[in-house]
């Protein structure tokens, strides 16, 4: 299992490289192991593993992971992001938390189970997918081509870093972008063209101290709202005619997105009216639900009594988990690692919080399917 989650990091499976090493890293362990498992490639570099383990006809348990990771930045780490150096009980590098560990405790666990011979009610199912750090592209093709033919199941389990906490309920994400649009001119006449970084300047002013509008939430309350980047302006004797802010909403269950970008509109026309000339766009980069899993369900009862873990948490954070809710399935994160440890330079993993994540899951899929 160590070695896999070494493996798995010298993959180095970020956005720029994509996860077909990675699939393949994890396709070879479960078939090395007498476990089925096939590597979906497309657009070149991007890939999904898919392993299953055939039991019975009772509802099966579908794991999902994401095998792509965050660059490591141009921090210099304490060791290389990507060499998975072993030292002091821990695995240093890149995706060591966020969430290798739990894709190689996920499989440990699966092989270990195939190999003690227990007969299975149900199947086991792992969707290893891509793209979760960016726009989610792998769940959504996994859920594609397989939403319609999946067994009954008795519900996601996705074993994110949570230290072992049970997660059954996070925000969602809006990620937009807002473009102010102004005319060119020599920065010597400012005064023949319009000014998009100014534009935007009027618009910010009006967001400091801005909140999106909804109704609070019992878990989440509100919304967070952050503007996190800026980019305006080619030369410095050009008036620059084009300025763009990104922002990164995290919402709460069941909020509607369109409303959040309906509200920009409205504060476009506010603007517009003390300053005439002013034109803004609204785009959405990415958008993602939340999700609020009953805890009154059986399969997070289960959950619980396999883990011997009494109470379960929401978090701000998001997973692929609201690309599933079509399956209309209960779906709960649980993993090894420190969250608070991702995309964060020198990430590391607790070899031991590995192998206690691969315990922990033999006694969950054990508790479902036997």
């Amino acid at each position: 299992m160590i070695q896999l989650l070494k493996e798995l990091i010298r993959a180095e499976s970020t956005l720029a490289t994509g996860e077909v090493n990675a699939a393949n890293v994890l396709c070879k362990y479960f078939t090395d192991n007498g476990v089925d498992c096939i590597v979906d490639c497309f657009d070149g570099i991007r890939a999904n593993a898919v392993a299953r383990v055939k039991g019975g006809d009772g509802e099966a348990l579908l794991f999902a992971a994401h095998i792509d990771v965050v660059p490591p930045g141009d921090v210099v780490w304490e060791h290389p992001p990507f060499d998975a150096v072993e030292a002091d009980g821990k695995i240093h590098g890149r995706g060591t938390a966020d969430m290798k560990a739990g894709v190689a405790a996920t499989a440990a666990a699966i092989v270990d189970i195939v190999k003690s011979g227990v007969e299975l009610s149900g199947d086991i199912i792992f969707a290893a997918t891509a793209g979760e750090e960016t726009d989610s592209c792998g769940i959504k093709r996994f859920m594609a081509q397989n939403a319609d033919s999946l067994p009954p199941l008795a519900g996601v389990l996705i074993p994110e870093p949570t230290g072992f906490d049970i997660v059954t309920a996070h925000r969602g994400i809006l990620w937009i972008e807002i473009t102010t649009k102004g005319k060119t001119a020599h920065g010597s006449m400012p005064h023949l063209g319009i000014n998009a970084v100014m534009q935007m300047s009027a618009l910010l002013e009006r967001l400091r101290n801005y909140e999106v509008p909804c109704e609070p939430h019992p878990i989440f309350g509100k919304c967070s709202f952050s503007v996190n980047g800026i980019a305006g302006g080619q030369a410095p004797n050009v008036v620059p005619d084009s300025c763009t802010i990104k922002i990164d909403i995290r919402t709460v269950p069941d909020q509607n997105h369109q409303d959040v970008l309906d509200d920009f509109e409205r504060i476009f026309k506010e603007i517009k009216v003390e300053h005439s000339d002013f034109e803004a766009t609204v785009k959405i980069a990415r958008s993602c639900g939340g999700i609020a899993t009953d805890n009154d369900l059986q399969f997070v009862k289960t959950l619980c009594k396999a883990t011997e873990i009494s109470e379960t948490q929401s978090v701000g954070y998001t997973t692929d988990a609201p690309n599933m809710l079509a399956l209309n399935v209960p779906i709960a994160i649980f993993g090894p690692g420190k969250c608070e440890l991702c995309h964060k330079p020198n990430e590391y993993v607790d070899i031991a919080d590995v192998e206690k994540g691969r315990d922990y899951l033999i006694k969950v899929i054990k508790e479902f399917l036997t």
